[in-house]
């Protein structure tokens, strides 16, 4: 049954570490610039962000994609060159 999840880029991934890597990446500046979401914008932490998040579908959903495109962004730089 878990090989349906080997292609989940989320999978055993938590909401909170994803906020965390968001933020330690861009800052609160800018990740409000990326995603228009207050929770980001106006007075902003973990804690709140998650709250939010939790509870509006549409929001984490373009948070997980933010940081989907930054693993796979991480995934090309990493790539050693032959």
């Amino acid at each position: 049954m878990t090989g349906g999840q080997k292609n989940n880029p989320l999978h055993g991934v938590t909401l909170e570490q994803i906020v965390t890597d968001l933020h330690a990446e861009f800052g609160w500046e800018e990740l409000g610039r990326r995603i228009s979401i207050r929770c980001f914008q106006s007075d902003p932490s973990i804690k709140s962000s998650l709250k939010f998040l939790r509870k509006t579908p549409w929001a984490r959903e373009k948070v997980e994609q933010l940081w989907i495109l930054l693993q796979e962004r991480r995934t090309i730089w990493n790539r050693p060159v032959s």
